[in-house]
C-alpha cells in the first residue's frame, strides 16, 4: 500500500538493487529510445535514476512480451528470488485478463501467492495496478476486467503491505500523447510517466510531480470522426487483426524471445561508478540546503492531472 499521510520521508531507504519482473510493459516496448534504438521502459529509465543515486546499483530487467502470470511469477521469480534485491516491481496480468477464459478470482490468488514470497524474502516490492483502456476501441470491451483484476491488486497490496502504483489512477496516461502506434504500449512519454511516478513512491523523485500529473502544458487534440474512423481502420489493419491471429493460433510475439537484461549486474561500467563514486563524495561533504518541509518530503499518495481526451471512435 502507499505509505499512509503521517508517514513522513526523511531519508528514503537506499536501493542497491533492482529486479523488474514482467510482461511487454516490463520490457520496455514501444520505447524505443535506447541505444540504437533498441527498448528502453519504465523500468530503465527508473533504474538508471537510481543508479545516480548509488555507485555500485545493479539491475536486472526479466520483462518479455507476451509473459502470462505462471511465467512471470514462475521462472521470473524464481530467478528473482535468488538474487534477493533490494527492489522488485511486479507488472503482471494482463496478458491474462485480456483472455476472457480466465477466472480473475483465480488470477489474483496466483497473484497474490507471488507477492507474499517476494515480501517473505524480505524485498521491496512495488506493484502496477492496470491502466484504463476506456478510450481504446475494441480494448475497452476489456475495461471492467481490467478495472475488476486492479482491485484484486490492491487488495493484495493492502493485505501483504505492499507499495502500488495504480496506473488507472495516472490520467497522464489517458491521453494518446503517452501511447504508441499500437495503442497497447506506453511511447518514451508514457514510460517516463510511469518512472517518475514510480520513483516518486520510493521517496527518490525524478524531478516536479508535474513530470508525472501534467505532463503536458496544453490539451490533448482532437481529430475530426471522419480522420478519427480513418485512423481506426489502420490501426485495426496494422495492430488489431494480428494480435487476434496470434491469440486464435495460441501464440505470443514474446515466443522464442529472451529478457534483454537476464542478468543482476552492474548498470554502469567501472569508470562511470568511480565518476558517480566521487560526485556522491562530493555532494555529502556539502551543507545541507534542503529546507524542505516534513509535507514536502513525503511521497504523493493520490495523484493529480488534467482531464484525457473523449474516447477514439
Amino acid at each position: 500500500m502507499n505509505p499512509p499521510a503521517a508517514g513522513a520521508v526523511d531519508r528514503p531507504q537506499v536501493i542497491r538493487s533492482y529486479v523488474a519482473i514482467g510482461d511487454s510493459l516490463t520490457e520496455g516496448m514501444e520505447d524505443d529510445s535506447g541505444p540504437g534504438g533498441e527498448y528502453r521502459g519504465f523500468a530503465d529509465r527508473l533504474a538508471e535514476h537510481l543508479g545516480t543515486l548509488t555507485p555500485d546499483f545493479r539491475y536486472a530487467n526479466l520483462g518479455v512480451r507476451g509473459r502470462r502470470m505462471r511465467h512471470i511469477f514462475g521462472e521470473q521469480l524464481e530467478q528473482t528470488l535468488e538474487w534477493k534485491p533490494d527492489l522488485v516491481t511486479v507488472l503482471a496480468g494482463g496478458n491474462d485478463v485480456l483472455r476472457p477464459g480466465n477466472d480473475l478470482d483465480e488470477l489474483a490468488e496466483q497473484f497474490e501467492q507471488g507477492v507474499r514470497r517476494l515480501r517473505d524474502a524480505g524485498i521491496r516490492v512495488v506493484i502496477l495496478a492496470g491502466h484504463d483502456t476506456g478510450w481504446i476501441p475494441v480494448l475497452r470491451l476489456y475495461r471492467g476486467r481490467i478495472a475488476v483484476f486492479s482491485m484484486h491488486m490492491r487488495a493484495v497490496a493492502e493485505r501483504t503491505g505492499t507499495e502500488i502504483v495504480d496506473l488507472w489512477a495516472l490520467n497522464a496516461l489517458n491521453d494518446p500523447r503517452a501511447w504508441g502506434d499500437d495503442r497497447l504500449h506506453p511511447n518514451g512519454a508514457g514510460h517516463q510517466i510511469v518512472a517518475a511516478r514510480v520513483a516518486d513512491l520510493l521517496g527518490h523523485p525524478m524531478g516536479p510531480r508535474e513530470s508525472w500529473t501534467d505532463p503536458w502544458a496544453t490539451p490533448p487534440r482532437q481529430l475530426p470522426r471522419i480522420l478519427r474512423r480513418r485512423e481506426n481502420r489502420r490501426w485495426a489493419r496494422q495492430y488489431l487483426v494480428p494480435w487476434l491471429r496470434r491469440r486464435a493460433m495460441g501464440r505470443s510475439s514474446g515466443d522464442g524471445l529472451l529478457p534483454r537484461r537476464p542478468e543482476l549486474d552492474y548498470l554502469y561500467d567501472e569508470e562511470t561508478r568511480e565518476r558517480l563514486r566521487r560526485e556522491l563524495e562530493r555532494a555529502e561533504a556539502l551543507p545541507r540546503q534542503d529546507d524542505r518541509t516534513v509535507e514536502d518530503a513525503r511521497p504523493t499518495i493520490s495523484p493529480s492531472g488534467v482531464k484525457g481526451p473523449e474516447p477514439l471512435r
